[in-house]
C-alpha cells in the first residue's frame, strides 16, 4: 500500500514545536505587502527563501500548575487511582466541563473505546459500523471483540463518515454504531442518533480527536449512550497518556467502570468480580495533570477555532484549495486537525506528495494524513486467524472481503487530504497569514512544482 503522509501525527509535533515563535508585529498592510511578493519568489523547494523560517508553538504547554499538581501527587505517595482522589476530582470536572451526568476516567482513548464496547455487549459474531478513514485504535477495539469491523465510506467534502450510507448497512448482526469525529469536526449527528434509535442499535461516539466541540450547543460525546476522548501527547487536551468515557447513562458508566477495574465496580471491593474486565485505570499523576491543563482548555479552543475561521476565508480564495466543510449541526469545531483537500488540476497537474513537500519546505508543517483503513494488510491477517475463522463461516468472511470497498475514502486519502495541526492554530493572527501566503506562493509557481523530485 502506497504510504504518503511526510508527517504523521506525533513526528510532525516533533517538527513543529520547539520553542514558541516569536509574535510578528508588522501591520496587516505589510503583511499583505509580503505575502504577495512571497508569491512571485522561488520555491524553497527549489533554493528559495522560505515564507516561514521560526518554529510555530510549543506543545504540550508547561505551566506552574502543571509542577504544583505533579508535585503533590507526588510528595503524597498516593499514585494509584484506588487510593488518592485526582482521579475522582478529575471526572467530576470533565463532566461538568462536558454537561454530562458521569465521567470514567481511563488510561488511555483505546481503553475508553475497548470498555465501552463491553459495556454495550459488543462480542464474538457482532458487527460495528465504522469509518475507514480514523487512527487504528477505533478498528483494533472491534477486534478485541472479535467482532466485524463494517466500514461505512468516506463523505470526502468534511473527512466524515458519510451517514447517508449507514443504514443500507445494517445487519440482524449491527450491534454498535461507532462514528468518529475526525480533526475536532463532527459526523453527522442528526442522521447517525435518528438511525440508531429507529434499530435500537447503540451509537458510541468516538471523541478522541474533539474535545469541546459541539453539536447544536451540546459537548460531542454527550449525545450518544458514551463519548471516548483520549489525552494523549498530541491532544488538545493532554496527560501524555489518558482517556476518558462521558455518558448520562448510569447502568453504561458502571459496567464501563467494572470493566476497566478488572471486573470490579465503584461499590465493590476485595476480592470480589462481579464481571470479568482489565486494568485500564488512569493513574493519579495523569488525573492530576489533566486537571491542570484543563484551566486553558476552553481558552486555546477559542485561539484555535477563530485562527481557522480567519484562515479559511484565506484559503477559500485559491483554486485547488477546499478546506474540509461542516455539517450545519457542529456549533463548533475543536481543530485538532485542519483538513483541506487538494486539487492537482489547480496546480498543474502535480501530485499531491509534491504539493506537501513544497508546502514543508515553505516552513508549514503539514501531512496527507490516514491510509484507508479498510485495505490494511492486517486484517486480511486477523481473519485468517484460528479464532476468526472459528467464529464466521468462509462465506461469510468472502462476502465481507468482497464487499470492502470505500471508493470515496481510497481518493481521500490516496489523493486528497492534507491535515495540519493544532499547534500551528494557537499563535497570532500573522501565523495563518503566513499559512496562506506559503499555499498561495505554490499555486502562482505550480509549474515549478514538476521540477522537484
Amino acid at each position: 500500500m502506497p504510504r504518503h503522509t511526510p508527517l504523521d501525527r506525533r513526528t510532525f509535533l516533533k517538527a513543529s514545536t520547539g520553542a514558541a515563535g516569536a509574535s510578528l508585529t508588522a501591520s496587516s498592510l505589510l503583511m499583505t505587502n509580503v505575502s504577495q511578493a512571497s508569491t512571485r519568489s522561488t520555491l524553497a523547494a527549489l533554493g528559495g527563501k522560505p515564507v516561514r523560517t521560526q518554529p510555530f508553538t510549543s506543545w504540550p504547554k508547561i505551566e506552574k500548575n502543571d509542577v504544583d499538581s505533579w508535585n503533590k501527587v507526588l510528595q503524597e505517595k498516593k499514585w494509584c487511582r484506588l487510593d488518592g482522589n485526582f482521579a475522582n476530582t478529575f471526572e467530576k470536572a470533565y463532566a461538568k466541563l462536558t454537561g454530562t451526568k458521569y465521567c470514567n476516567a481511563m488510561a488511555n482513548g483505546t481503553s475508553a473505546l475497548y470498555a465501552s464496547l463491553n459495556a454495550i455487549g459488543v462480542g464474538p459474531g457482532d458487527e460495528v459500523l465504522v469509518p475507514p478513514y480514523t487512527f487504528v485504535a477505533t478498528i483494533n477495539v472491534v477486534l478485541l471483540q472479535f467482532a466485524l469491523p463494517i466500514f461505512i465510506d468516506t463523505d470526502r467534502q468534511t473527512s466524515q463518515i458519510d451517514a447517508t450510507k449507514i443504514e443500507a448497512a445494517i445487519t440482524e448482526r449491527t450491534r454498535c454504531i461507532l462514528p468518529v469525529h475526525l480533526g475536532g469536526n463532527a459526523a453527522d449527528l442528526d442522521t447517525i442518533l435518528a438511525i440508531g434509535k429507529k434499530h435500537s442499535i447503540p451509537v458510541i461516539e468516538d471523541t478522541c480527536q474533539s474535545h469541546l466541540a459541539e453539536w447544536r450547543g451540546k459537548k460531542l460525546g454527550s449525545l450518544g449512550q458514551g463519548g471516548c476522548f483520549s489525552f494523549q501527547v498530541t491532544k488538545n487536551l493532554s496527560g501524555g497518556e489518558g482517556g476518558a468515557i462521558i455518558s448520562d447513562d448510569g447502568d453504561f458508566i458502571e459496567r464501563s467502570f467494572a470493566f476497566h477495574n478488572n471486573g470490579r465496580g465503584r461499590k465493590g471491593g476485595g476480592f470480589s468480580y462481579p464481571q470479568g474486565g482489565a486494568n485500564l485505570r488512569m493513574t493519579e499523576f495523569q488525573a492530576a495533570l489533566l486537571l491542570a491543563q484543563m484551566t486553558r482548555l476552553e481558552e486555546q479552543s477559542r485561539i484555535r477555532e477563530e485562527n481557522a475561521k480567519y484562515l479559511t476565508k484565506q484559503l477559500q480564495e485559491i483554486p485547488g484549495i477546499i478546506p474540509a466543510k461542516m455539517y450545519e449541526g457542529c456549533t463548533h469545531n475543536a481543530y485538532h486537525i485542519y483538513m483541506l483537500r487538494y486539487d492537482k488540476d489547480q496546480f498543474g497537474g502535480a501530485s499531491r506528495r509534491r504539493f506537501l513537500k513544497a508546502l514543508s519546505a515553505e516552513g508549514i508543517p503539514c501531512s496527507g494524513g490516514y491510509s484507508p483503513l479498510n485495505k490494511e494488510p492486517f486484517l486480511k491477517e486477523t481473519f485468517s486467524s484460528r479464532a476468526y475463522q472459528s467464529i464466521f463461516s468462509k462465506e461469510r468472511l468472502d462476502a465481507y472481503e468482497k464487499n470492502n470497498h470505500c471508493p470515496e475514502n481510497d481518493k481521500l486519502c490516496n489523493e486528497e487530504a492534507v491535515w495540519m495541526f493544532q499547534t500551528l492554530f494557537l499563535g497570532p493572527r500573522s501565523d495563518m497569514d503566513q499559512i496562506a501566503a506559503a499555499i498561495r506562493k505554490i499555486h502562482d509557481n505550480a509549474g515549478e512544482l514538476a521540477k522537484m523530485s
